[in-house]
């Protein structure tokens, strides 16, 4: 029995939502998001909630029931609050800047990299060592963030790289004499 999937997901007055046979629409403030239902779950509205429930008793049926409820509370929370990932430059000489769309990045490499913001993600230098990605799209926010990362990610001596601004980095002892 899913313990995610049993849960509701409530629905703020700030959104509009509809279901359309497998198409669950929301739409708020940010903007709209539409979620395709997979075939072994069934979604209902009921009092201003949207009910999960498996079709079958099948594994296949039980992964997919917590999956669609998750997804249909993500699009919920990305079209009110949006999300967010940040992260943080640490390096001399490394550093970050927006120009336009692109985010101009010098990470000690022989030459600058230039990371194109897709549709739906903004990107925000506050800072030269912060990186700010925004979206309503949860999915496509942590992949942006993770594609940013793969350039440089922290190493564990000196911790150098782009991180997260969540993230520990392990820091290991260097040579010994």
């Amino acid at each position: 029995m899913s313990r995610i999937g049993k849960n509701p997901v409530p629905i703020p007055d700030s959104v509009k939502a509809g279901l359309d046979g497998d198409k669950v629409s929301v739409e708020g403030p940010l903007g709209s998001q539409a979620v395709t239902v997979a075939p072994e779950a069934r979604v209902s509205m009921k009092d201003g909630t949207f009910v999960v429930s498996p079709v079958s008793d099948s594994k296949k049926a039980r992964e997919q029931w917590g999956l669609m409820r998750s997804l249909i509370a993500n699009s919920v929370t990305g079209v009110t609050t949006g999300f967010r990932r940040e992260l943080l430059i640490t390096g001399v000489g490394y550093r970050a800047q927006m120009r336009g769309d692109v985010l101009n990045m010098v990470l000690g490499l022989s030459h600058e990299v230039n990371v194109k913001a897709p549709d739906g993600v903004t990107i925000e230098t506050p800072s030269t060592g912060r990186i700010i990605v925004k979206g309503i799209n949860k999915q496509q926010v942590g992949q942006t963030a993770a594609e940013i990362r793969r350039w440089r990610p922290p190493e564990p001596f000196k911790g150098k790289g782009i991180r997260y601004a969540d993230e520990y980095v392990y820091r290991k002892v260097g040579k010994k004499k």
